[in-house]
């Protein structure tokens, strides 16, 4: 039996090996590995399936990195992608990033893939280690005047114009758009390639952060909630209570039965 069983009871290499981070725990099941206790070998059994688990996400991530640079080169690279295009309040909110090849940001994922705590705490920490973040907000007036798909193309070129960088690709989520130069569009880019991922990100949480601070400004229309989007609460609201400020006045004709409100 192994010395170490004398010193540590089974309970706290059980939390041991639990606590332990992705690049501890391969020495840690070596060590307990001919320890006796059930206890443990239930412990070392887990933490091999978190290891897996783990190891997986990271080969993802890594996935992605290296298709960011197979797609935009050895230059400067800047992912772009959008949120809100298909809201009924708010702005087209989009978003421009450059990100270095080092330190990898573990768990980044297509944003609609993560829940809202790991979207804020990626969030800051690709604030950290991005090389430039751009964002644009298009309002809903200018929305309303120049339709969706010009008010898309204003705010790809807001938002990487805002990184004060001169990309030698622009890596953007979706389908072409003709928005700035040395584009090159990826579909579903947001869950395969690193930066537009990261871009994806910050404009959901930059975006729901603003529509939160508008709920308080309009309530009952449960902005923060829906985020905008024409949840059956909101569809609701806007019935009782005609449009605020911003509503997207072309997107609600289906919803409006009374004046506009404010």
């Amino acid at each position: 039996m192994a010395n170490m069983t004398s010193s540590a009871s089974a309970a706290q290499v059980a939390a041991e090996l639990a606590s332990a981070s992705f690049e501890e725990i391969d020495a840690l099941i070596a060590r307990y590995a001919d320890d006796p206790r059930m206890q443990v070998q239930k412990a070392c059994e887990r933490a091999r399936r978190r290891m897996d688990k783990e190891r997986a996400e990271r080969e993802r991530v890594e996935g992605m990195y290296e298709a960011m640079r197979e797609l935009g080169g050895e230059g400067v690279v800047v992912g772009v992608d959008e949120v809100g295009r298909g809201s009924v309040a708010g702005p087209l909110t989009v978003c421009a990033v450059c990100l270095p090849d080092e330190p990898r940001l573990w768990g980044i994922n297509d944003s609609k893939q993560l829940s809202p705590a790991k979207r804020e705490i990626l969030a800051v920490r690709i604030a950290e280690c991005a090389r430039a973040v751009g964002i644009c907000h298009i309002p809903p007036e200018r929305i309303d005047e120049i339709g969706m798909a010009r008010a898309l193309r204003e705010a790809v070129a807001g938002a990487v114009a805002d990184t004060g960088l001169q990309p030698d690709c622009v890596l953007m989520d979706g389908n072409p758009l003709g928005a700035v130069p040395h584009e090159r569009d990826v579909v579903k880019g947001d869950a395969t390639v690193a930066c537009i991922a990261a871009a994806s990100i910050v404009a959901k949480v930059t975006r729901d952060e603003l529509m939160v601070e508008y709920d308080a400004e309009y309530p009952g229309y449960h902005l923060a909630q829906s985020k905008g989007y024409a949840s059956a609460e909101h569809i609701q609201a806007i019935r009782e209570r005609g449009l605020s400020p911003i509503h997207r006045v072309s997107f609600c004709g289906n919803f409006l039965e009374t004046a506009r409100f404010f």
